[in-house]
């Protein structure tokens, strides 16, 4: 199937406001090599990532959705949201959702409520199925949350792995523009199900690509996921682009997903971005799957570096594997 596009309709989606919320305990490098075969400079080196943070035994992924949400509802009203969309590959339970627990403890009646799993690709396609729902008019205020608590399913004897995942959240409260000056101008959504046996967390069925796994743990082929994304996010950069008729240097802000420095500074390299307009959030807070994106993106916002219509992509890849790819006029 041929990758999803819409590149010559144009739709009034607004980020009216974004939050975002990690946990307090922090994990460094030096503390990771007490317990594994590593060090700080080798993981900076070959990551870009200093830190990361690890939730409480007690506390899940809705807890650090719903921190997010009280940094959000700092800025904006909630109490016209219809519709709960949450992202995440770690959630509390199988079901509830989510969407669900977080809808019922913010007070919301009568929205609906859902989770999509994404993996790191989460945050950008929850806001396009936000804007698929305000675009129709079945929205019209979208809640978006992404989170994870990836801490929660890391092998910490895998040292290639455990080294790379934190947990945190970011919250987007999504609505119309009526004025029609943002909104999103080209869109690249695109899966890959044969690659997915390079990056996986097993369930009921625990066999994939032939390795029974009986753990509950994240699985990854580094190199071979390197590969894939340089390889077809480079090149889905380069197609969205080019059917919006931009050019790289006309981007203001590019926000991908924050998995490994190394690996962005390839895609930049390709695509034609420049470095320093990209916005990360792997050297704090790890790779953070679909949280990564709003962690990066909530700085830039606070500091007065994101502006209204400012051009900004975000591009989100990962577990699946799938890529989504959102052009916005911000």
């Amino acid at each position: 199937m041929a990758p999803v596009r819409s590149p010559l309709v144009r739709t009034t989606l607004r980020i009216a406001g974004l939050g975002t919320y990690v946990p307090e305990h922090r994990i460094t490098n030096d503390e990771l090599s007490s317990i594994i075969d590593t060090d700080d400079e080798w993981i900076r080196r070959r990551t870009g990532i200093r830190e990361r943070r690890r939730s409480r035994a007690d506390e899940f992924t809705s807890d650090l959705c719903l921190g997010a949400v009280a940094a959000l509802s700092a800025s904006v009203q909630l109490d016209a949201v219809d519709y709960v969309i949450a992202a995440t590959i770690s959630p509390d339970y199988q079901f509830p959702s989510v969407a669900s627990i977080v809808q019922d403890r913010l007070g919301l009646r009568n929205v609906g409520a859902i989770d999509i799993s994404a993996a790191c690709a989460g945050f950008a396609y929850a806001l396009d199925l936000a804007d698929a729902l305000i675009s129709t008019g079945r929205a019209r205020n979208v809640l978006v949350v992404a989170g994870e608590t990836l801490t929660k399913i890391t092998d910490y004897r895998d040292r290639a792995m455990c080294i790379l995942f934190g947990d945190g959240a970011g919250a987007a409260l999504v609505t119309s523009d009526d004025g029609g000056a943002s909104g999103i101008l080209a869109r690249r959504l695109n899966s890959d199900g044969a690659a997915g046996r390079h990056l996986f967390l097993t369930g009921l069925n625990k066999e994939i690509a032939g390795i029974v796994e009986p753990e509950h743990f994240m699985r990854q082929n580094g190199r071979a996921v390197y590969e894939w994304v340089v390889t077809h996010v480079s090149a889905g950069i380069s197609e969205l682009l080019s059917s919006a008729n931009v050019r790289p240097e006309e981007i203001d802000w590019f926000a991908p997903h924050s998995a490994n420095m190394r690996m962005i500074e390839a895609v930049c390299e390709r695509s034609g971005i420049a470095a320093e307009r990209t916005l990360t959030s792997m050297q704090w807070f790890g790779n953070t799957s679909s949280a990564s994106i709003p962690l990066a993106l909530a700085p830039a916002i606070a500091d007065g570096r994101i502006k209204r219509g400012d051009l900004v992509l975000l591009y989100g890849f990962g577990g699946g594997l799938v890529e989504a790819g959102l052009l916005l006029r911000w």
